[in-house]
C-alpha cells in the first residue's frame, strides 16, 4: 500500500491538485472571502451564548441516535423554526448538511426511482445518488429542457430532479419555476439543496429565507429541500424539510439519521438562535448581496472574455475562472501572502480544465475590506498569462 499511496501523492502534486489544511490562529486577521459564513454570525455572542448555555443545560454531546435518547426539545424547537422560516411544513435536523442529502436521497431512492440531476450537483447529493441505487442521468447546467427528455423516457415509477437553488462554485441560481413545473409534470419529486441560499436568497418579507420561501414551491407537495447549518447559519448540521409523512419516512427509513448520534446541543442551539436573527436582522441577507455586487464591480476589469460570473450576484457565491490549477493555487497563495483569504476550487471539485477561485461575499465586510481584496485580486489576475 505505501509504494501505491507514493505514487498517488506524486500524480497530485504533478497535476497541481494537492490539497493541505491551513490552520487559522485565533487572532490571525485577514480579510476572508473564502469562508461560507455569509452572514457573520459564526462569531456573533447571540449564537456563542446560546451554545454555551445549551452545553451547560444539556451536555456537550446528545449522547446517542435521535432514535435512542439523543432528541433534546432544541432539536424540535430547531426544527419547527426552520419549517416556519421556509415556508415549509415540516423538518428532520441532521448532523451535518452532507448526512441530510445522503439520508434523504437514499430514503427516496432505489431500484424504482429515476434521478434526473443538474450536472453541477454537490459532491453530497451525488454520494447520495450512488448509494440510493437508483438510475442516475444528468442534464446540462441549468437546462430543464434537457431534464424534460430525460422524464419523458422513464420507465421507471418514481423519479427525483434533483438541483441547488444557488450553486456552490458557480454562485447561479437554478430555474425553480420551470423546474417545479417539470415535477408537476412528470408526478417527480423536485428536491431543492439550499446551502447556499439560505439565510441570503429571498425577497421582500422572506428576505433571507431562502430561495424557496414566498414562492410556489414552498410547501408544495413535489418539492423537498435540504439546508445546511453551518454556512448562513454559523453552527453546523443540516436539515430535509417537506411534508409530515416524508419526515416520518426519513426518521424510519434514512440510515444517516437512524444510525449516527444526534446533533450537538450546542449546534442546535446556535442554529435556533440565528434562524431567529435572520428573521429578525433582514438587513444581513441584502449586505450579502450588495457586498457580492461590489465585489464584482471591482474584478470586472481584470475577467477575461465570456467570464460572467462575477456579474451574477445571486447570492454570496462569486466565481472566476482560472488558467489552470496551478494558476489557480498560485493566485490563491499570493492573495493569502497580501492578507486576503480566497477559494481554491481544482478537480475533482470541478472538472478537468475548469479550475476556478471562489470569492464568498459576508454581510459584515467594509468598503475598505472590499476595497483592499479587490485592489489585491487586481494585482494578482493582471499578471496571468
Amino acid at each position: 500500500m505505501a509504494r501505491w499511496l507514493e505514487q498517488q501523492a506524486t500524480v497530485r502534486e504533478r497535476r497541481g491538485l494537492v490539497r493541505r489544511p491551513f490552520a487559522r490562529g485565533a487572532g490571525d486577521r485577514f480579510v476572508d472571502l473564502a469562508s461560507n459564513d455569509y452572514l457573520g454570525l459564526s462569531s456573533d455572542p447571540r449564537l456563542a451564548d446560546a451554545a454555551a448555555a445549551a452545553g451547560s443545560l444539556w451536555g456537550t454531546g446528545a449522547t446517542s441516535s435521535r432514535l435512542v435518547a439523543g432528541t433534546t426539545e432544541l432539536h424540535l424547537e430547531l426544527e419547527q423554526e426552520l419549517a416556519r422560516l421556509t415556508g415549509m411544513e415540516a423538518a428532520l435536523v441532521f448532523s451535518s448538511g452532507y448526512l441530510a442529502n445522503l439520508g434523504v436521497i437514499t430514503a427516496l431512492g432505489g431500484p424504482g426511482t429515476l434521478i434526473v440531476a443538474d450536472e453541477h450537483c454537490h459532491a453530497s447529493m451525488i454520494d447520495g445518488f450512488r448509494l440510493s441505487r437508483s438510475r442516475t442521468e444528468s442534464f446540462g447546467h441549468n437546462r430543464p429542457d434537457e431534464a424534460h427528455r430525460l422524464l419523458a423516457g422513464r420507465t421507471e415509477p418514481r423519479a427525483l430532479i434533483a438541483v441547488e437553488s444557488v450553486y456552490s462554485v458557480l454562485g447561479d441560481e437554478a430555474p425553480l419555476a420551470r423546474l417545479v413545473a417539470l415535477a408537476e409534470e412528470h408526478d417527480a419529486v423536485l428536491l431543492v439543496d439550499e446551502a447556499h441560499s439560505l439565510g441570503v436568497a429571498g425577497a421582500g418579507a422572506h428576505q433571507g429565507h431562502g430561495s424557496v420561501a414566498g414562492t410556489v414551491l414552498a410547501g408544495h407537495p413535489n418539492v423537498v429541500v435540504t439546508a445546511t447549518l453551518s454556512k448562513a447559519l454559523g453552527s453546523q448540521g443540516g436539515a430535509v424539510l417537506g411534508p409530515p409523512l416524508l419526515r416520518e419516512h426519513l426518521i424510519n427509513r434514512s440510515r444517516s439519521f437512524i444510525f449516527d448520534t444526534g446533533l450537538a446541543p450546542a449546534s442546535t442551539a446556535a442554529a435556533l438562535a440565528a434562524v431567529r436573527i435572520i428573521r429578525e436582522e433582514p438587513w444581513r441577507a441584502g449586505a450579502v448581496r450588495s457586498n457580492a455586487g461590489a465585489l464584482a464591480r471591482g474584478l470586472v476589469s481584470v475577467l477575461r472574455a465570456g467570464e460572467s460570473a462575477l456579474e451574477q450576484a445571486a447570492g454570496a457565491v462569486q466565481s472566476i475562472a482560472m488558467p489552470s490549477a496551478a494558476s489557480a493555487v498560485a493566485a490563491t497563495d499570493a492573495a493569502r501572502s497580501a492578507g486576503v483569504r480566497i477559494g481554491c476550487f481544482r478537480p475533482p471539485s470541478v472538472p478537468d480544465g475548469a479550475s476556478r477561485l471562489r470569492l464568498t461575499a459576508r454581510a459584515t465586510l467594509t468598503t475598505h475590506e472590499i476595497e483592499h481584496s479587490c485592489a489585491v485580486l487586481r494585482s494578482i489576475l493582471e499578471e496571468l498569462p
